[in-house]
């Protein structure tokens, strides 16, 4: 009996600990402020802050693993797009026909994964793309930001060319359930 009670509590130890791998809480939540007149570029989904709606942000992402559970959406990394300012990772735009990124907050990692090559796997095919900015998950709601909510904490954020090379068709491109991994 004492071995059955040991190993359920080394089970349920262990468990716990996987949960908690897999689990990012949230930091703590701003207060939106509405956009000043045409200052909130609409893209593909992109949402524009609302006076008073109050938004979860964080510091962390889950943990990376060889098939990291995430969303993908749509950004342009254009100048004049809706990602807003040149990217974090070398201060430049970038073209909707290169495949780049922006990994929420807990992923980019302070710039650790910047111009690194990330996995795409999504739609029965899989992309290369290189991480070249920040899905802010800590901020939000000001000018930095495009006027736009802080991202959610498992987002990776692609051009147009990661959905073209994924094979979706543009009418079901805004998000999409995908996993990726480190190239």
């Amino acid at each position: 009996m004492k071995n059955i009670i040991l190993f359920l509590v080394v089970l349920a130890v262990a468990t716990i600990q996987t949960v908690d791998a897999q689990t990012c809480n949230p930091s703590g939540k701003i207060k939106g402020k509405k956009p000043p007149p045409g200052l909130c570029k609409k893209g593909y989904d992109s949402d524009c802050c609302v006076q008073g709606k109050l938004y979860t942000t964080y510091t962390c992402s889950p943990k990376v693993s060889g098939n990291t559970k995430a969303t993908l959406t749509i950004n342009s990394f254009e100048k004049g797009g809706d990602g807003g300012g040149p990217s974090e990772c070398d201060g430049k735009y970038h073209s909707d026909n290169t495949p780049v990124v922006a990994l929420s907050t807990g992923w980019f990692n302070n710039k650790k994964r910047c111009m690194n090559f990330i996995t795409v796997h999504g739609n029965g095919k899989s992309v290369k793309a290189m991480v070249v900015d920040e899905c802010d998950s800590t901020m939000g709601c000001d000018s930095d930001h495009d006027y736009q909510p802080p991202c959610p904490h498992n987002i990776v954020d692609a051009s147009k060319a990661v959905w073209k090379a994924l094979g979706v068709p543009e009418s079901d491109w805004g998000e999409m359930d995908i996993k990726w991994s480190d190239a």
